[in-house]
């Protein structure tokens, strides 16, 4: 995806920074979209009602709680040996989080989502059809 493009769709959201127990601290408690990123590569887009709680969730929370946590668990797993919580906590703190704000997170993650292909987000949305395209 060509630099502007991706620029554009990343406005307004936070500059990136760790993601740490720090950085999730530092998040609103407010609805919103999150990003994380390895490198400038978006590799999950998650939505909220609580930027702050979900953003811990992620990181202290467990396979069940969190598909970010389920989908780098599975990446880190090994025949017989099965990542650690401590084990996904280490790997994203390798990685950058974003935020942003939103009144309609849902739809902000489900567009970015399909822009941007995420590796980690598990379904990607089918774009809806307008009744033009109906017709």
């Amino acid at each position: 995806m060509p630099d502007a493009i991706h620029d554009d769709l990343l406005a307004g959201f936070t500059p990136a920074r760790p993601y740490t127990s720090e950085a999730a601290a530092a998040a609103p408690r407010s609805p919103g979209v999150h990003l994380v990123l390895e490198g400038s590569k978006v590799i999950y887009v998650g939505f909220t009602g609580n930027l702050r709680n979900r953003l811990r969730q992620h990181l202290t929370g467990n396979r069940a709680s969190s598909v970010l946590h389920q989908q780098v668990g599975h990446e880190l797993d090994k025949p017989g040996a099965v990542a650690t919580a401590a084990d996904i906590a280490a790997q994203l703190a390798r990685c950058e989080v974003r935020w942003r704000e939103d009144d309609n997170p849902q739809a902000t993650k489900e567009a970015l989502v399909l822009a941007l292909k995420p590796r980690f987000n598990r379904q990607v949305p089918k774009p809806r059809r307008s009744a033009d395209d109906e017709a």
